[in-house]
């Protein structure tokens, strides 16, 4: 079988939707490697290269010209005899060929519609327009929670048949124990507190890191966020300053990927008070280090949070306040749940990912 891929996110998105495209190949590639995969893309990077290494795995540079991406990448795939074309990230070309070929489309999220707030006018209705045009055309969709399936059905009008929750997994990093010296090495690298607690994505309303610094106000445990800033950091550097907090708080950019799994190792608790995610891979992440995590009570967490994780009200600082305290002051606690939460977080693995995908594009096919 020939599987081709909008590979746009692959090679040039460095988090997110970029780690879930190239995990995406990378899995299926090694477990499923009786197939063909393509990657289509006007160029390629750096990103991805070991993947793109492998024999079944071929980059594809798709036709020059503005908009070929929507008008000429789906007649590239067909041109290539792909018996699939996947689009990683709620798209599908516009225009296609004559040949046969099956569409296959993941929808992440949908929180342009549920916190329209946070985007403007005109990416929400373009992204609403692509995403819903995604959705027709596509054989089959691929939901990565049971809250974006939810989501779906409901605000692009698809019926539950056409979708399939299919999990995404995280990087091999976050699976492997890191040397100690590396783990020191670390350590030393970004001056890490003995213990502390950890937050980790991009530092935006919806992400809500606000309400952790104000749960830690007024206790001395330590908390260490990664994450790129955006506009939303001043009021939370604000509101630092005005409390005397910034030793208390410390911020990490151009963290490597390795780097970052040592650090989820290190921390004590990990705490992800999100207001709304489509999956919460950095719950994931935390599971796989070991880590006990507190999060929220909403969306998809708790899918991926499983049993034994802590679950707050993000609107509530001193819910998120009492959790924390409670955990940091009982680590035999934490460790117990951290145990639990490594059982469950193993149906995130590779294998029983890989395996449901090929289920998937055999029954299309």
């Amino acid at each position: 079988m020939k599987i081709a891929f909008d590979a746009k996110r692959f090679f040039h998105n460095t988090s997110g939707l970029g780690n879930y495209s190239r995990d995406l190949v990378r899995i299926l590639s090694e477990y499923e490697p009786q197939n063909e995969y393509l990657l289509l893309n006007k160029n390629k990077s750096e990103r991805g290269k070991v993947i793109l290494s492998r024999p079944n795995v071929h980059f594809i540079e798709t036709s020059k010209g503005n908009f070929s991406r929507q008008f000429k990448m789906g007649k590239d795939a067909q041109k290539q005899g792909a018996d699939i074309f996947h689009g990683l990230s709620g798209e599908l070309p516009l225009k296609w060929g004559t040949a046969p070929i099956k569409k296959v489309v993941t929808i992440h999220d949908l929180i342009f519609v549920r916190y329209p707030q946070y985007y403007s006018f005109f990416d929400r209705k373009i992204h609403f327009w692509k995403f819903k045009k995604a959705a027709d055309t596509a054989d089959k969709i691929i939901a990565i929670s049971e809250q974006t399936k939810r989501d779906i059905v409901e605000y692009l009008k698809v019926p539950e048949s056409k979708i399939e929750v299919i999990y995404q997994g995280c990087h091999q990093a976050f699976k492997e124990q890191q040397p100690e010296e590396f783990m020191q090495a670390v350590k030393d690298k970004f001056s890490l507190p003995g213990r502390f607690i950890l937050n980790v994505g991009t530092i935006e309303e919806r992400k809500n890191l606000f309400n952790i610094v104000k749960a830690v106000k007024g206790t001395e445990i330590p908390l260490v966020v990664v994450g790129r800033k955006t506009k939303y950091y001043q009021k939370i550097a604000g509101f630092l300053k005005k409390n005397k907090m910034e030793k208390q708080v410390l911020f990490l950019e151009g963290v490597a990927m390795d780097e970052l799994a040592a650090i989820y190792k290190l921390a004590d608790i990990f705490v992800y008070p999100s207001f709304f995610e489509g999956f919460g891979i950095p719950v994931i992440e935390a599971l796989f280090s070991k880590t006990v995590v507190v999060t929220s009570n909403t969306s998809c967490l708790p899918e991926a949070g499983g049993n034994d994780s802590v679950y707050i009200d993000p609107d509530n600082d001193l819910d998120i306040r009492a959790k924390i305290k409670f955990l940091w002051e009982n680590a035999s606690e934490g460790k117990r749940r951290a145990e639990k939460g490594f059982e469950f977080v193993q149906k995130f693995n590779d294998e029983p990912i890989a395996r449901e995908l090929m289920s998937l594009y055999q029954k299309i096919i």
